[in-house]
């Protein structure tokens, strides 16, 4: 199959970003497949253009997946300009796609990635121009994550226009890609689905999280040793790795910090627009347990995980319905580091509950937290030994070969599905 993957914040391995597009193309192409990735030339995590001149887009081959960067502006730290680059990368999609199918061979089928509807309505769109099925990939519900948040009611008129656009593409999807293994109910919560009389037929929904490549996790750690004099503490050592900003709640880390004392210490790497406060506080508060140690190469971070006691999932309990799950990538990275997992939140289908491969707070408050943290440390050596093997057991369900593989199964599944429709003249 020629697969063409839309998603607007795919980064290519090296970068610090959000990898699936490549990490599942990778394998892909391996199973004799083509794959392009269509992405935004600014790197979101990385504050970074690729496009620094006039050019409409960009090719650039990653071993054998191809990926196209479309022209978008920059935003940093601007959520006006961040809209715009969201309007402009689902504008000019569908213009570019077709640019660069006159030079390339026609796609069998595409997977248009959210967060944000515009990418999924432009592959909608590219998908029936050239007589093709869509699967349209969830990643987070728009706008529900605003509902969450306060910022829009669901009752009121924009949101009520917002949820019959979410309804619309679901409906006009061929298939749809949850990354989390509860995130189907979503559907049967609205009464959208065919058996309550709804038009959007179960059948077409298939379940596919994140992942890890667990062999490239293992060389990496042999290959790329990260050093740290807070390695070859006797201290109990919890790692945090990943973005650094307000919904991040850091702060959280703090607290919890705090309560602990000097036998803990909390290493924190990544950054984002919050370091710098995070570190007058730290300085004027004088948390000595906590280090902030800044940005490292994707290369490192198993080899960080690694010389972790215990990894943090650190989230906020209130701004995101985690009743679902979870399909965070650090998760998949901790439990291929065969460490415990400490997760600030409880969250639905708990995979670290299932697995047992570490603990979830009931109550995210630095009390609880902390409370967590001194269970996990005082276990005896035996218990310990068995949460980081279950870990280790746990991350072979999301080792991203085999995800890769159920994948390629269902987006066949749904191709035929579609070509028998077309034959039908439903299509």
């Amino acid at each position: 199959m020629n697969i063409w993957y839309l998603h607007h914040y795919a980064t290519p391995y090296e970068i610090p970003g959000l990898h699936r597009p490549f990490e599942f193309g990778e394998y892909f192409c391996k199973q004799g497949h083509k794959i392009t990735v269509f992405t935004s030339s600014y790197l979101h995590f990385a504050s970074k253009n690729m496009i620094e001149d006039n050019s409409k887009y960009l090719v650039k081959k990653y071993d054998e997946v191809e990926a196209v960067f479309i022209k978008t502006c920059g935003y940093e730290n601007s959520a006006k300009n961040r809209v715009i680059n969201m309007f402009q990368f689902g504008m000019k999609l569908p213009k570019i796609a077709k640019m660069y199918a006159k030079t390339n061979e026609k796609p069998d089928v595409i997977i248009a990635s959210s967060p944000h509807p515009f990418t999924m309505m432009a592959g909608l769109k590219i998908a029936k121009k050239f007589g093709i099925p869509c699967i349209c990939e969830v990643r987070d519900f728009w706008p529900e994550v605003f509902f969450y948040g306060g910022k829009l009611k669901e009752t009121s008129l924009l949101g009520r226009m917002l949820l019959a656009g979410e309804r619309r593409i679901y409906k006009k999807a061929d298939g749809i890609t949850f990354l989390k293994e509860g995130d189907h109910t979503y559907i049967t919560e609205k009464g959208w689905s065919t058996e309550q009389g709804g038009s959007i037929d179960m059948d077409k929904c298939i379940y596919i999280n994140n992942g890890v490549d667990v062999k490239l996790f293992d060389k990496r750690v042999k290959d790329f040793q990260f050093e740290d004099a807070d390695f070859n503490s006797d201290k109990f050592k919890i790692v945090y790795c990943g973005t650094i900003r307000p919904v991040n709640n850091i702060d959280l880390i703090l607290d919890t910090a705090k309560i602990l004392g000097d036998d803990y210490t909390f290493l924190v790497f990544g950054t984002g627009n919050c370091v710098e406060p995070l570190k007058k506080r730290i300085e004027e508060e004088q948390i000595n347990n906590v280090k902030m140690k800044g940005y490292v190469d994707n290369k490192y971070i198993p080899s960080i995980l690694s010389h972790s006691s215990l990894n943090l999932l650190n989230y906020s309990g209130k701004d995101y319905n985690w009743s679902r799950g979870n399909s965070s990538n650090k998760l998949f990275e901790y439990l291929a580091s065969g460490k415990p997992v400490l997760s600030t939140v409880k969250m639905g289908y708990d995979i670290i509950e299932r697995y047992n491969c570490g603990m979830s707070v009931e109550r995210t408050t630095p009390e609880d937290i902390a409370e967590k943290i001194r269970t996990i440390k005082e276990l005896s050596s035996d218990t310990y030994a068995d949460l980081c093997k279950n870990a280790r057991k746990a991350v072979e369900e999301f080792d991203i070969p085999n995800l890769s593989d159920k994948y390629i199964a269902e987006i066949e599944r749904i191709i035929i599905k579609f070509n028998s429709k077309k034959r039908k003249g439903d299509k």
